[in-house]
């Protein structure tokens, strides 16, 4: 199983991991969505969607459906 941003619980920790680039918003690139940044949630909406993540110190909010498209590794 792929662990992926929309995986996260409350305050867990990851790195990114490798993504293509097509499946993945410029905008989250430009504002430090790379990998090898950390990513932590912080808060998440009803329903999980949007995710409220801290990336690299950016906090940015995020679709579950772009989220489930950027693996990474947890950080315990």
């Amino acid at each position: 199983m792929k662990l992926t941003v929309a995986n996260l619980k409350r305050g867990q920790k990851g790195i990114i991991k490798e993504f293509s680039v097509d499946t993945v918003p410029l905008k989250l690139l430009e504002m430090g969505c790379l990998p090898g940044n950390e990513v932590e949630l912080v808060q998440m909406a009803p329903f999980r969607d949007p995710l409220y993540l801290n990336i690299n110190g950016s906090h940015l909010a995020i679709r579950k459906e772009t989220a489930l498209q950027i693996e990474i590794d947890l950080i315990p």
